[in-house]
C-alpha cells in the first residue's frame, strides 16, 4: 500500500469509544526526542479529546526503544492500567542495530501483553530515515502517537466488553 499522499492517522470513518472509564499508561523513549515528544503530544492530545482524564494518564520516560518493553513491565507490574501505549522511533543507520532492536521491541512488547492480558501498544517509529520519521510524527502522512491512543482506546473497551 502506497503512503505517499495518504494521512494515516485519518479516524473519520470509525467510530471511537469514549476514554473516559480507563486508566492509560504511555511510555515514550528518549532516544529521537524531536520525533518522539510529537508521538508523545498526538497519543496525549487523543485521549483527552476521546474522553480520557488526565489525572487517569500517566507518562513515564526510558533511555531508548529497546527499553520500553521493561517500562511497560513495569508499568503493568505496579499499576491498575487498561491499557498501556509504548511510543519510540528508531532509524535505519548503516548497521544490523537497526533490526535487532525493532524485533526486539515488538516480540517484547507482545510478550508483556500476554504476560498481564493487558494491551500494550506499539507505537514506535521504524523508518529509514528522519524525514519518514518526522512525516509520521505529525507530518504528512499523520501522528502514529494518535493511531497508537486509538487503538488503546478501543483495545480497552475491548476488554471491558468480553469481561462483561
Amino acid at each position: 500500500m502506497s503512503t505517499q499522499h495518504k494521512n494515516l492517522s485519518d479516524f473519520s470513518g470509525t467510530k471511537i469509544p469514549s476514554a473516559a472509564p480507563y486508566n492509560f499508561g504511555i511510555v515514550v523513549s528518549e532516544w529521537n526526542t524531536e520525533i518522539t515528544n510529537a508521538l508523545y503530544q498526538g497519543a496525549y492530545q487523543n485521549l483527552v479529546n476521546n474522553g480520557a482524564l488526565p489525572e487517569n494518564i500517566f507518562t513515564y520516560t526510558v533511555p531508548g526503544s529497546f527499553e520500553l518493553t521493561s517500562g511497560a513491565d513495569l508499568l503493568l507490574k505496579n499499576s491498575k492500567l487498561d491499557a498501556v501505549i509504548c511510543l519510540g522511533c528508531v532509524i535505519q543507520g548503516e548497521t544490523r542495530h537497526f533490526d535487532f532492536i525493532c524485533n526486539a521491541v515488538a516480540n517484547g512488547l507482545s510478550n508483556v501483553a500476554i504476560k498481564y492480558s493487558k494491551p500494550v501498544i506499539f507505537g514506535v517509529l521504524t523508518t529509514n530515515n528522519q524525514q519518514q520519521a518526522i512525516d509520521r510524527s505529525g507530518g504528512k502522512h499523520g501522528n502514529k502517537g494518535d493511531e497508537a491512543a486509538v487503538t488503546a482506546i478501543k483495545m480497552a473497551n475491548l476488554v471491558e466488553t468480553l469481561n462483561s
